[in-house]
């Protein structure tokens, strides 16, 4: 009897870490399913959820100008992220497709549910022209070419006004074309809701294009065009190509910013657009398709809800730029995904000290730079310091302290310079001796991490690396 219990034990025994692993590898499956599903989700509830929560004017047209720019940065990354081509004219397709589409309505009157592939179509035509050019060099060469003629069609919209329309643009009205059953389109909610769906079909229309085959072509250029040469491709072939659809996504944004305040002007072929979009990229992060997505958002809020209480959100956006670019090279959807499996990996009770430290830190020094730079544009603008402290603060206190307790604190601490300079200093101080306490954590959670050995997996090894990158010891 004795004999034959011993063998099923040992095979149980056997068959017990199969079936471990087995659960552990279909666990890892639907981390990943979930992963790849998360930002999609995230995107449709941003586009879709606050229209229906706040009925707001306002709120439609913000989420419309961040519809267009999600377009518009990730049809850029197609050739910064996609392709390794920095380009500073990106904003000559985008406005010069908007153009084309406004002509086109206003003479033929096309349904304005199709205008973006109109859009769209003109851009990649003056892509597949301008391309031409610009593709002959890549590297800083390319980068030199696009701000040329990026500089000619910003000054042929001044010098030709009876295309581009002069100072007052060109202007069209989009109840006036063909309804779409009982939708005119002249009403901001249904406008935004073309304009939500266009965005979302052109991001999964980029995304079916990042996974053929030629754009791993296009990657493989971007990394080792010798090589690639040698392999048989032709590496100028591969960037005029990726040029001319990238200049066909551009106009599609460009035809939605048309749509959405019914007018284009020279502002949308100016260096200023090309250079916001290449912020956008770079904020959100090249190497993720989502990357651009999260600097839009970002662009977006600075840009309008900055903007509208202070004159220094340009100084805040460069400062925040100048932040990400040095702090987390990848961007903010690398630097949440170096992080995120680092949680996975460690658990949020190993990496706890960290992350509240850090954020006590960053808080912490963001309201001292912002009370030393709104102390600044308040005395040189000869404005009332403490309203210009109120402004700017309510915007992220206002819903936890109330509008009025914002306000009373501000003006407190802003009618005194002696306060308002102990204030700075002591936030500063305190976000010093955050910023040391986050670094000693870091070490410490460093060492721990040398300590459980090597990473398991290739899922792991990106928390290992972000504990190493964090703790300066990444080489």
């Amino acid at each position: 009897m004795r004999e034959r219990i011993e063998p099923a034990r040992r095979v149980a025994a056997t068959a017990r870490p199969e079936a471990n692993a087995g659960a552990a590898q279909a666990r890892r499956g639907r981390l990943v399913t979930w992963s790849r599903l998360l930002p999609w989700l995230a995107l449709i509830l941003l586009l879709a959820l606050p229209p229906l929560v706040w009925r707001q004017s306002w709120l439609l047209a913000y989420l419309a100008q961040t519809a267009t720019m999600i377009v518009f940065a990730l049809s850029y990354n197609l050739l910064l992220g996609e392709t390794g081509l920095l380009s500073f004219g990106h904003a000559a397709y985008a406005g010069l497709g908007a153009l084309i589409a406004a002509h086109v309505f206003n003479r033929f009157g096309v349904p304005l549910a199709l205008l973006p592939l109109v859009g769209g179509a003109g851009a990649a035509l003056c892509g597949a022209l301008l391309g031409f050019i610009s593709t002959r060099r890549a590297g800083t060469a390319f980068a030199m070419i696009t701000l040329g003629i990026g500089e000619l069609v910003a000054a042929a919209a001044w010098t030709l006004p009876d295309w581009f329309g002069g100072e007052a643009g060109v202007a069209i009205d989009r109840a006036s074309g063909p309804a779409f059953g009982a939708w005119t389109f002249g009403p901001a909610r249904e406008a935004y809701t073309l304009i939500a769906l266009w965005c979302l079909l052109a991001s999964v229309a980029m995304f079916a294009l990042t996974r053929t085959p030629f754009m791993r072509v296009a990657n493989a250029v971007r990394d080792n065009p010798v090589r690639a040469a040698a392999i048989g491709c032709y590496p100028r072939r591969i960037r005029y190509g990726v040029v001319v659809m990238s200049a066909f996504f551009a106009g599609v944004a460009g035809t939605l910013a048309l749509i959405n305040v019914e007018l284009v002007s020279t502002e949308s072929v100016s260096m200023l657009r090309s250079g916001s979009v290449l912020i956008a990229t770079v904020i959100g992060g090249t190497g993720a398709f989502f990357g651009p997505v999260a600097g839009a958002v970002v662009l977006t809020f600075f840009s309008t809800a900055v903007a509208s209480v202070t004159r220094a959100w340009l100084f805040y956006l460069g400062l925040f730029f100048v932040v990400i670019v040095v702090a987390a090279p990848d961007g903010l959807a690398g630097f949440l995904a170096r992080h995120a499996a680092r949680l996975v990996r460690y658990g949020w009770r190993s990496c706890r000290a960290v992350y509240l430290a850090g954020t006590a830190a960053f808080v912490l020094w963001s309201a001292a730079v912002v009370l030393a730079v709104q102390w600044a544009y308040a005395a040189q603008f000869d404005a009332d310091q403490g309203a210009a402290f109120g402004s700017v603060f309510s915007v992220t206190l206002g819903p936890a302290l109330g509008a009025s307790g914002v306000a009373s604190l501000l003006s407190f601490v802003g009618s005194s310079p002696t306060r308002l300079s102990l204030a700075i200093f002591a936030l500063a101080a305190c976000g010093t001796l955050a910023a040391f306490a986050a670094r000693r954590a870091q070490h410490r959670f460093a060492a721990q991490a040398r300590t459980q050995g090597p990473a398991q997996g290739p899922e792991q090894a990106p928390a290992q690396a972000a504990a190493l990158h964090d703790s300066g010891d990444a080489r």
